[in-house]
């Protein structure tokens, strides 16, 4: 009987009831007596019930899951590409790959609302780490681009062009960020080709995968106790708003900083 009435589970809620009440109305009177009894009309009535239900349960609105737990992590900072005053009460880091286009999304987005409403204000310190991936095959030389520029005191400079164009990666595009930017062409050519960085830019992406960060971008919120950064992560290119209650809970419980306005 039940496979037979399964289809009926297609039907609205209001129709199943409306067939309740008409089988309540006219099973116990007469029905019975042409030759259907009353076992077999109550079990229609029980299995129209069960059916029923199951469509008011499907109707129901799940219910609402919390949002989860941020994971906490902690990390070593030392001599970094920084923005924002050294003593500022939350620190940033970043794990970026100059070839992702998801870091791109987070820098001509998201970024800029953070460096004005908390890097330039003194509230947050900003650090840039690599993670170039292995399957973006000009990652790791356009990250070495930066550090180049870096000796020359353009990385900001030269960090912005990257990320601002991660479809326009190569020497071509290096040699002419070079000249935009008035560097050096000499040390910054031989810098690139000597491969000076590249054991700093793979240290990097271990550091990340020792706390567990795989993919860019991703980030570490939090404050400073002497070396170590104790935050959470926060996973691709977030909306302003992850980060900014990330930073205000974190400025909340400083002595020094006080949770913008």
């Amino acid at each position: 009987m039940v496979a037979r009435v399964l289809p009926m589970m297609k039907m609205r809620r209001e129709t199943v009831a409306g067939l309740l009440l008409v089988c309540s109305l006219f099973f116990p009177i007469g029905a019975f007596a042409e030759g259907l009894t009353r076992e077999q009309g109550d079990a229609i009535l029980n299995e129209l019930r069960q059916i029923k239900t199951l469509l008011e349960r499907q109707q129901r609105p799940p219910a609402q899951q919390p949002p989860p737990v941020p994971e906490k992590v902690s990390l070593k900072i030392g001599a970094e590409h920084a923005l924002g005053r050294d003593d500022s009460p939350v620190v940033i880091v970043e794990y970026t790959d100059y070839q992702c286009s998801y870091c791109n999304r987070f820098h001509t987005g998201t970024y800029p609302e953070i460096r004005k409403n908390f890097i330039d204000t003194g509230k947050v310190r900003f650090i840039k780490r690599d993670l170039a991936l292995d399957f973006h095959p000009k990652a790791l030389k356009a990250a070495q681009a930066a550090r180049c520029a870096a000796d020359q005191g353009k990385f900001w400079e030269m960090h912005d062009l990257l990320s601002a164009n991660p479809n326009s990666l190569g020497p071509e595009a290096y040699a002419k960020y070079a000249r935009d930017l008035g560097l050096d062409a000499g040390p910054f050519n031989a810098c690139i080709e000597s491969d000076k960085y590249i054991t700093d830019i793979r240290e990097s992406g271990k550091g990340a995968a020792g706390i567990g960060i795989t993919g860019t971008p991703s980030f570490v919120v939090g404050t400073v106790n002497d070396d170590t950064l104790n935050g959470i992560k926060i996973v691709g290119a977030q909306s302003y708003p992850v980060f900014e209650k990330a930073i205000k809970d974190y400025l909340a419980t400083q002595p020094r900083g006080t949770p913008p306005n």
